[in-house]
């Protein structure tokens, strides 16, 4: 089972016909959704995992979080639920919310209030019973407490042979946390698996100065995927996307997509499909799960 730690908030994105008019009204369409980078990889891999078995347990994905003890954060658990994700949850203060606000162009702006999401301290007990794998976006690095209970769960990871992935999330936090910094704190947590952007990738120098990770997926939208598999690179087209909608969470659903096909099939030197064919289906299983959020409004899904 994928377990990820991070944020459970609300989303409420608001599509703009027009440009924002300033001071006055500006008529648009606003949807709500549960939101946060953690849970959408957690909602995604459950979605996944319900197209590809015929497993009938009722949570396929845990997310280790904190949410308010408020009624919002009622709502927010009970979607995870229903989603198929275990909430392993505190409940404590205010639930967050984030407003993301998609332009004309498709370009999104993310106002962000995370609230009770970054307050975690511990991990509930027996977080990691029955996971093989471990995602952790890099907003739940950027925060504290929540930051050091990320790194705790890391640790245990490493003690129960869990795989660990991190996501680095976001350039402008990557600069705001400090690029060396992060750079070295991903040395140090050593991830079997590392996503990133190209905005992401570039703040890092990656080109330059290339982490020495197993695995590490550089993500391009509509270009090639960029997989370097211990130093060896290779690229890996994006089929097109019809109709695309809105691209909310789509580098949630692409991890989500990746991490459950790895999930499936570990890296063995020894088996017939060599790993860099492995790696390779595994970043075309997240090219399709994030295809099918490109089709859908806010962090969701088609059928």
């Amino acid at each position: 089972m994928l377990c990820v730690i991070g944020d459970l908030v609300e989303d409420v994105v608001v599509w703009l016909p027009t440009e924002l008019s300033y001071g006055t009204d500006t008529p648009s369409k606003i949807v709500r959704t549960r939101g946060g980078s953690a849970s959408n990889v957690a909602v995604f891999a459950a979605a996944a995992k319900t197209a590809s078995t015929t497993n009938s347990a009722k949570f396929r994905s845990r997310l280790i979080a904190q949410i308010g003890n408020d009624p919002l954060g009622d709502q927010l658990v009970a979607a995870l639920e229903t989603s198929g994700v275990e909430p392993c949850v505190v409940r404590s203060g205010r639930s967050g919310s984030i407003v993301v606000i998609v332009s004309p162009d498709g370009e999104r702006t993310m106002l962000t209030d995370r609230a009770a999401a970054t307050q975690l301290e511990h991990a509930p007990k027996n977080w990691h019973d029955g996971i093989s794998i471990l995602h952790v976006p890099a907003y739940s690095l950027f925060s504290e407490p929540l930051g050091e209970a990320a790194r705790e769960c890391i640790a245990t990871a490493r003690e129960q042979n869990i795989a660990v992935s991190i996501d680095a999330s976001s350039a402008s936090l990557i600069k705001t946390f400090g690029v060396t910094k992060f750079r070295d704190l991903v040395a140090e947590l050593n991830p079997k698996i590392f996503f990133c952007n190209t905005d992401e990738a570039e703040v890092l120098n990656l080109a330059a100065q290339p982490l020495e990770l197993e695995i590490v997926v550089i993500k391009a939208g509509a270009a090639p995927t960029t997989l370097v598999y211990k130093a060896d690179r290779s690229t890996i087209a994006v089929a097109p996307v019809g109709e695309i909608v809105d691209s909310t969470g789509a580098g949630d659903a692409f991890a989500a997509g990746f991490l459950t096909r790895f999930e499936q099939t570990p890296l063995y030197e020894s088996s017939h499909d060599q790993p860099a064919e492995q790696l390779h289906n595994c970043v075309l299983a997240g090219h399709q799960l994030a295809a099918r959020v490109l089709r859908s409004p806010g962090a969701t899904m088609d059928a």
